[in-house]
């Protein structure tokens, strides 16, 4: 009898971490590496500024098809009873949206894409129709059985609470080789921590050189360092290009493989034969 590693796992991974240090970039990365071995992926871009399309490569006549949940102002008055915009008064707090996955994504190369958009007024705690939209969203996706479901978040963990805790199998923090973005990191470990998620692992990005990889290593606050995407100016290049980083740069294609292979190891259920 031996064990091998459970590959057929169903994976929930939320990425996170300080604004522009490449939250987007390696979720686009990990969802193509997924849909190129067989997996269903159902990506969601949760950042406040969407750009995950982009970084997936989806051409200009899929992503016209691509609309922000919360700028759908007839769906949000339908399901929730007010009007965008309004804040107070009387609307559902748990408004219908699990036909909304399904109905108002888009498919290309096995990625399925969703985005949330971004609730402008009154802050991440507004009392609005669309705050209620978005949350009861949030919480639905992490309750469906999707194959990979990967969640690209903007930095902060307000968006998060007991449903996370039980449902996310692992959260990417994202980090710069700086003790600036370090510092973010050791901030969303805390946060995180304190509602229970004990599950963070973090994803150097733009890392240069080996002396950066150790100081990373060295410097992780704690929490298990399982990859880096080495620094290439064909990133910037396959933005202008507007070509997928997946495709055009071949050092992140492995280096997001190797991830991949390391949250396999790190949550799958052994399985004996």
């Amino acid at each position: 009898m031996h064990a091998r590693l459970d590959y057929s796992k169903s994976m929930k991974i939320a990425i996170t971490g300080k604004g522009g240090v490449g939250k987007t970039t390696l979720t686009a990365l990990l969802a193509q590496t997924y849909a190129d071995a067989s997996r269903d992926v159902l990506a969601v871009d949760a950042d406040p500024s969407p750009c995950l399309a982009g970084a997936l490569g989806f051409p200009p006549e899929v992503r016209s098809e691509l609309h922000p949940i919360s700028e759908m102002n007839e769906l949000i008055f339908e399901r929730t009873g007010a009007k965008p915009g309004t804040v107070g008064g009387f609307f559902t707090l748990n408004p219908r949206v699990d036909d909304i996955p399904e109905r108002f994504s888009v498919l290309h190369r096995g990625v399925r894409l969703l985005e949330m958009g971004s609730v402008d007024i009154g802050g991440s705690g507004c009392i609005c129709p669309e705050s209620a939209m978005l949350k009861t969203l949030f919480t639905h996706l992490l309750f469906r059985d999707d194959d990979i479901l990967l969640l690209d978040m903007y930095a902060g963990v307000e968006h998060l609470g007991r449903a996370t805790v039980d449902f996310v199998d692992a959260m990417l923090v994202v980090v710069e080789p700086t003790r600036r973005s370090l510092g973010t990191a050791k901030q969303i470990r805390k946060l995180a921590n304190d509602i229970g998620l004990m599950r963070l692992y973090l994803v150097g990005n733009k890392v240069r050189n080996e002396d950066e990889a150790e100081f990373l290593q060295a410097e992780a606050n704690e929490i298990p360092l399982i990859g880096y995407l080495p620094a290439d100016l064909k990133v910037q290049e396959a933005d202008r290009l507007g070509i997928p980083v997946y495709d055009h740069v071949k050092s992140l294609k492995l280096a997001a493989q190797s991830i991949v292979q390391k949250l396999t190891e790190l949550t799958s259920d052994e399985v004996y034969e």
